[in-house]
This record gives C-alpha cells, sequence and structure tokens, in this order.
C-alpha cells in the first residue's frame, strides 16, 4: 500500500479507501513524508460565499444525527461530526479502522444532519467534506473532546467545562511575520490500541511549511490524573523552513484577574480561562509565571533542557472569585504537558497578546527545540496531555496561590510615584507549623527594574499560607522582570519560584 500512497495525491487515495483497503500507521508517515517534498496544495472551498454568509446562529442549529452516529471502539466511544461553518470551512476527510487495519471513507452527506428548513445549509453543492469530529460519552450527552478547526483539539476536562485547546504544531506564533496554522486534513478513527483508551486516532497534518503524521490516544476520566488524557506522537516532516517551530502547543485566553483589575470595566471580578504557566524543568525546579495581558505582543523564553513538563493552568477554582454562572471559568482545565523520552535542549516559551475581551485566545505556550527547524528536516515527540484541574504539585515545595498588584507606599502616607507593589501568597505542606521566628527568607531578584525595602515575608493570620510582598520601580521603558521565591534559614528553596514581567501601570 505504501508504494501507491507515494505516488498518489490524499484525494485519489480517498476514493480507493472505499474498498476496504489496508493502512497502516507506517503508511501514514510515508504519505506525511512524501508529501512535504512536493509543493502544497490548500485545501479548496466549493462554496466560499455561501459558507462566509452562514451565522453563528445557523451553524450550530445544524445537528449530526444520533443515529449516524459512528463506533469505531465500541459503544462507550460514539463519534458525530461536524458540519463545515465560517470558521472551519476546509473539508477534513475522515476514516473508520478496524484492529486490522482495513480501513473505510466516511462519506460527507447533508442526510446525516438535522437542519432547520430556511437552513442555507440546503444549498449547499457537492464536494464538501465534514470539518471535525467529536467523542459523545455512552448516553450521547455531552461530548468530552473535540477536533475542530486547523489542528486545534480540546477536552472538557474534569469538571466538563470546554476552556483552553491544544494544537498539533505552532508555526511562527507572535512573529512580525504571519503566524501559519497547519491544519489536520484527514482523521482515521480505530478501537484502542493501549490499554486505559478510548479510541485511537491518526492524523494528517499539512501546511505550506509542514506535514505530519500524528496518532493520539484518546482516554476520558483517568484516576491517575484526575481528568482526561490525550497520548500524541507526532511526526514531522519541514517542507520549508520555518523560524519558530513549536511543539505540543496550549492555546487559552487570559484578560484579567486579581492581579490587575485596571486593564478591565467588566462587572466580574475576574475572566480568564488560564491564570498561569507551569513548569517543572529538566533539573527539577518548578517556576510559576502568573499570566499578563500585556500593551503589545510579550515573548517569554524558559531555556531548559530535558523538561519534566509545562502547562497552561486555571489554579483559582473558586466560583465567588469569578462570579460566572454561565461559562463558569472555575471549572475549565487545566492542560499539563508531560514529555515521554528525552527532548533535548530548548526552551518552553509563553507568547502573550493583547485583548480587551474574552472572546479571542491570547496566550500561547509551547516548546521550541534548540535544533533550528530546515527544509528537509524530520522531528519526532511523544507527550501526554493530562487535562486535569491542576499541575501536579511538588509535596517538598509550596504553590503560589495568588499574585496581586497595586500601589506601591506605606497605606497613610504619601504615595510614591512611579512605583508599584507585588503581594506573592504561597500554599502547602512545608509551611504547616512555620512561624515569623522559623527563619523564613524571601528571595527577590529583579532586571529592568529596582526592588525596594522592606521585602517581608510573613503567615497570614488565620490560614496556611505565607505571604511575600516588595515595592519596585521600573528603570527604563522594559517590563520588570522578577524572580521570587521563598528559602529556610538555611538557603534552601521551599517554594516554587515565582517569576513574572511586570510594569508600573497603576496610577
Amino acid at each position: 500500500m505504501v508504494a501507491i500512497l507515494l505516488s498518489t495525491s490524499l484525494s485519489s487515495y480517498a476514493a480507493e479507501a472505499l474498498d476496504r483497503t489496508e493502512f497502516t500507521f507506517e503508511d501514514l508517515k510515508a504519505l506525511a513524508k512524501s508529501s512535504a517534498s512536493k509543493p502544497y496544495s490548500p485545501s479548496v472551498n466549493p462554496a466560499p460565499e455561501l459558507i462566509d454568509k452562514m451565522t453563528y446562529d445557523q451553524h450550530w442549529k445544524i445537528r449530526f444525527k444520533e443515529e449516524e452516529a459512528l463506533y469505531p471502539s465500541g459503544k462507550n466511544a460514539p463519534v458525530q461530526l461536524f458540519y463545515p461553518g465560517r470558521y472551519f470551512p476546509d473539508q477534513v476527510r475522515i476514516y473508520i479502522r478496524d484492529d486490522k487495519s482495513l480501513v473505510q471513507s466516511v462519506p460527507f452527506d447533508n442526510e446525516k444532519f438535522e437542519m432547520p428548513a430556511d437552513s442555507p445549509a440546503h444549498n449547499l453543492p457537492e464536494g464538501f467534506g465534514f470539518s471535525g469530529f467529536r467523542i459523545m460519552r455512552p448516553d450521547m450527552k455531552p461530548d468530552w473532546i473535540s477536533f475542530l478547526g486547523a489542528s486545534y483539539f480540546r477536552t472538557d476536562g474534569p469538571e466538563g467545562q470546554y476552556g483552553l485547546s491544544a494544537r498539533g504544531v505552532a508555526i511562527n506564533t507572535g512573529m512580525s511575520q504571519a503566524e501559519e496554522f497547519p491544519r489536520f486534513s484527514a482523521f482515521w478513527l480505530g478501537p484502542a490500541e493501549q490499554e486505559g483508551e478510548s479510541l485511537s486516532v491518526w492524523a494528517l497534518l499539512e501546511g505550506p511549511s509542514i506535514t505530519g503524521a500524528y496518532r493520539f490516544g484518546l482516554s476520558k476520566d483517568n484516576k491517575n490524573a484526575k481528568g482526561h488524557i490525550t497520548s500524541v506522537t507526532a511526526h514531522l516532516y519541514m517542507r520549508k523552513d520555518v523560524e519558530r517551530l513549536g511543539i505540543a502547543p496550549l492555546t487559552s485566553m487570559y484578560w484579567y484577574s486579581e492581579t490587575d483589575k485596571t486593564i478591565a470595566k467588566d462587572w466580574r471580578p475576574e475572566i480568564h480561562d488560564s491564570d498561569g504557566l507551569a513548569i517543572h524543568t529538566g533539573i527539577g525546579q518548578h517556576i510559576w509565571r502568573p499570566l499578563n495581558n500585556p500593551q503589545s505582543v510579550s515573548t517569554n523564553s524558559f531555556i531548559d533542557e530535558n523538561p519534566q513538563g509545562f502547562g497552561l493552568i486555571q489554579r483559582d477554582r473558586n466560583f465567588n472569585h469569578y462570579q460566572d454562572d454561565g461559562v463558569f471559568y472555575h471549572k475549565r482545565s487545566s492542560a499539563w504537558i508531560k514529555p515521554n523520552g528525552d527532548w533535548g535542549k530548548g526552551a518552553v516559551q509563553l507568547i502573550e497578546i493583547p485583548t480587551k475581551d474574552e472572546t479571542f485566545d491570547n496566550i500561547v505556550a509551547y516548546w521550541v527545540p534548540e535544533k533550528p527547524a530546515r527544509k528537509g528536516d524530520q522531528f519526532t515527540f511523544s507527550y501526554d496531555i493530562e487535562w486535569r484541574p491542576q499541575d501536579p504539585k511538588s509535596q517538598a515545595l509550596a504553590s503560589v496561590v495568588n499574585t496581586r498588584q497595586g500601589l506601591g507606599g506605606i497605606p497613610g502616607q504619601p504615595i510614591p510615584e512611579e512605583i508599584n507593589k507585588m503581594v506573592i501568597d504561597f500554599e502547602g505542606p512545608v509551611l504547616e507549623g512555620l512561624d515569623r521566628d522559623s527563619g523564613i527568607q524571601a528571595i527577590v531578584e529583579a532586571r529592568n527594574g529596582e526592588i525596594l525595602e522592606p521585602i517581608r515575608a510573613y503567615p497570614i493570620v488565620g490560614t496556611n499560607q505565607w505571604r511575600l510582598t516588595f515595592d519596585y520601580k521600573q528603570v527604563n521603558n522594559n517590563p520588570v522582570s522578577i524572580r521570587a521565591y521563598l528559602a529556610d534559614k538555611k538557603d534552601q528553596a521551599i517554594s516554587e519560584t515565582w517569576v513574572s514581567d511586570a510594569r508600573v501601570n497603576i496610577k
């Protein structure tokens, strides 16, 4: 079968696949590698004007019929397919494969969907395909994972609430040149290949600069992770040079939080899908970087070798801190990337983009290999995405639970100009029983700014938390890069390291 695929396009393979053809993951890798040696051929939309005129409400009134559900992995993982729409017009081919790697195409048909009599979708011409798929719970209510648009996918996490998304790959994110969005152009859905999985999925990635063969092992309600697990293996083939290749990218939204509410006037106290980036470095250091809504695009790189994990996390899970009973930000899932094997040298990179509302994702985090991505290069990465309430915590270190920023100085005295105060709260078993006489030290360092005395660290009355406070000021137009943690009297860290890029912007 490989020889045939190397000399044919995916479109011609699609027709051939109707006859229960054997197709293995090795075949998919060969197809992706062969495609990378040829010019990119973008997807053609047969009716772009019709799709573009279809409103959001009109689109979501089109529902896949329950009796048309697919069962590639048995009754516990029914699959429904998505109709094309304004924000995801590209057609995606869907194949079902059995435990012998025999595959069969699922043809697109309007009859598989329910739609209102006046829906513009009735006028859809031939040549369309599905836009993605979702896996339902056995009773069809609701779905727990979906693949929809470009290379995006997400789960509803341990509390049944969709939030941040993952992507297959990120290309030139946050740069002056336009970002590239490769897409999954075909999916093969089949029985679980490994114990604990609900379904296994193969996917072909195609873009102007890259192709890829992906395997996804999809598991829900995993007791160890207290949520869902998506196991990913990605074989990437470079069609062109890429300046910034992002592996295991996560995409989220952060508008504002208790850190600095002056940037928004919404009635709700906080609005974000994630409130921080957590990193467990290759040498064992735990880092917490609270998210910001910057004045301009901001890029932070955390150089590392063989990271143990990183993720975009929603640590604040208290409803009263959001007061949103419609989209339930306090239930939004966190996503933790757990690499399998050695990833070598590189950096966890965080991109923050300014936003004025909650409707657009403006946060991206991913791994950038140190090795440049050049035409003809190949990369293989394997990792698990744990969709969980929180990031895995170190029992030996206290974690950051709050970050707040405000006016500097001392209450009752004149407010100093161009000075802000930072307040960081820590919590964890290591702090229990400690008091002001325990010799706890506050370690604070800054670049592009000055940390002002006094620096204080003390237990918060009536809680198991400790608070670190200090004032700071900028010395130039760049944000102040601050690093802080708690240490014991032997100079050993007893908390994770808090890092942030802050501006003196409160007036």
